[in-house]
């Protein structure tokens, strides 16, 4: 089963994160020669790879805290955009997070961003995506600060 690329993206501003994400979207994506980090070893088989394929390609966002007025990033045809309330995501907004990705990574999408307003805690967010169960749905790049 393929895993969905994602990439964490920090910046200052709302703005700078969403033109970021906007960037990379617009860049030409191939998944057969993505890059893809080693977290772990394609294992047995596991509920992810039990997931039904996706019937269209499509990439998604999720966003910390509020958007800007003209953002560049619109749920439409080949992308679905889910904003979360600002706060930690590794601490008080893990909850939220889990659920949101959770809910987004059953329709697997090929390319995941997710938006941080800050990143103190990236470190522990980054190591709690490349645990199970994520670490078989989610191929981790490096991090983009906008």
């Amino acid at each position: 089963m393929a895993r969905a690329a994602t990439s964490l993206v920090t910046g200052s501003t709302a703005a700078a994160r969403e033109g970021a994400i906007a960037a990379l979207l617009a860049a030409p994506f191939d998944a057969a020669s993505a890059s893809v980090s080693s977290l772990a070893a394609d294992g047995p088989a596991s509920s992810a790879s039990r997931l039904p394929a996706p019937a269209i390609p499509f990439d998604a966002v999720i966003l910390e805290g509020l958007g800007v007025a003209a953002t560049p990033l619109e749920t439409g045809p080949g992308l679905q955009v889910m904003r979360i309330a600002p706060g930690c995501l590794c601490c008080d907004g893990n909850l939220v997070l889990r659920v949101t990705l959770n809910r987004l990574l059953r329709q697997r999408p090929r390319r995941l961003f997710i938006g941080l307003a800050s990143s103190e805690h990236l470190d522990q967010l980054r190591s709690w995506l490349a645990a199970p169960p994520y670490d078989q749905l989610l191929a981790l790049e490096p991090t983009v600060h906008a």
